[in-house]
């Protein structure tokens, strides 16, 4: 008993105990100002974001000057070298790991409280699953970081590791290739802004329909017939796109017609246009046009150019306007013809 006492009473000891305690009450001493000082002063600032820091880094970090001091107060003591080197690498690890668990809860509320406020601006679901991704990789990251700090501390070689790591990487990497295109294809659509979920949209195929979703690997569109196309991102972002609904939904309607030789056409554009007038949803800027555009074999062609506010009321504005011209033009007793052709037959 009198020897541990002896012990105990050493001056190695001692400064070891001095350290450890003298670390702990610095532990409690920032528990207390972190409780009582800064989570205050961060409730009266008018974002939450340093409230949540203080927060939850406050224990954390108190737990970290303990295990300071810890590994301070070993390198105090005297014992055999590899029992010091095993007692100090432990504090050294635990050390490490707590810092990084530190860090990662910062870097999870700056993304938890920047990323999804940005995320949240678009209808689209790639942002998120981009957001959600980074947010893992983030984390995954670190800990590889930490993980192998800890190693290097323990006297390992990371060097061939990190080799090896790299082999294996770019081999899962050649493995998953047209999974990574895909979700590279989904970063591009959503990063240049091709599409967007409710747009309307024609492939390079002629295919047409409304966009229903655009995730990190596919994107739905659901053509005028019913049907879900389901598109791989990559040949996506790779194929030409025509967006209806960019750079805004106003859309153009060309209507050609024909009426038969002899009639008049200032009157035929003046009846037009003053059709054109009178119809509700057409926009008087950029304005309505009527051309006489061609003498052809059986008629005399005109087109008319027209816009209107919403891609969406396309096929009823069309069909409406075709209607009223075709009606017009038998009111005012101007004639549609059919293809005619005239054979002249000589005798022989």
């Amino acid at each position: 008993m009198q020897e541990f006492i002896n012990i105990i009473l050493s001056t190695h000891y001692l400064r070891a105990i001095a350290i450890f305690v003298g670390a702990y009450i610095v532990m409690q001493i920032l528990l207390f100002v972190s409780e009582k000082v800064f989570l205050r002063a961060a409730k009266k600032t008018k974002t939450n974001l340093d409230d949540e820091i203080v927060a939850r880094t406050r224990v954390p970090l108190a737990f970290l000057v303990l295990m300071i001091g810890g590994r301070l107060a070993a390198e105090a003591l005297e014992f055999a070298q590899i029992v010091n080197f095993i007692i100090e690498n432990i504090f050294g690890s635990i050390i490490v790991l707590t810092t990084v668990h530190v860090v990662i809860i910062v870097v999870n509320i700056l993304l938890d409280n920047w990323g999804k406020k940005l995320v949240s601006r678009t209808r689209s679901t790639v942002d998120d699953d981009i957001f959600h991704m980074i947010h893992r990789f983030a984390k995954i990251l670190f800990y590889i970081l930490g993980f192998m700090y800890v190693l290097s501390i323990w006297g390992v070689e990371i060097g061939p590791m990190i080799a090896s790591l790299g082999i294996a990487g770019l081999a899962v990497a050649l493995a998953i290739k047209p999974t990574l295109e895909n979700i590279f294809g989904g970063i591009t659509l959503i990063v240049d802004r091709v599409l967007r979920v409710g747009d309307t949209v024609q492939l390079e195929d002629g295919s047409m329909g409304k966009v229903m979703k655009v995730s990190l690997r596919s994107t739905k569109i659901k053509t005028f017939d019913n049907e879900l196309m389901t598109i791989p991102n990559g040949k996506l972002a790779d194929s030409k796109i025509t967006n209806w609904h960019m750079p805004n939904k106003k859309v153009r309607i060309t209507i050609n017609f024909g009426v038969e030789y002899g009639s008049d056409a200032t009157k035929v554009k003046k009846l037009i246009l003053g059709l054109i007038d009178k119809e509700k949803g057409i926009l008087k800027d950029p304005s309505p046009y009527v051309h006489f555009t061609e003498m052809a074999d059986s008629s005399i062609n005109f087109m008319v150019r027209f816009w209107i506010e919403d891609i969406s009321n396309k096929l009823e504005t069309k069909d409406s306007m075709i209607t009223k011209i075709y009606d017009t033009l038998n009111k005012n007793k101007i004639g549609i013809p059919f293809p005619t052709r005239t054979i002249y037959m000589e005798k022989s």
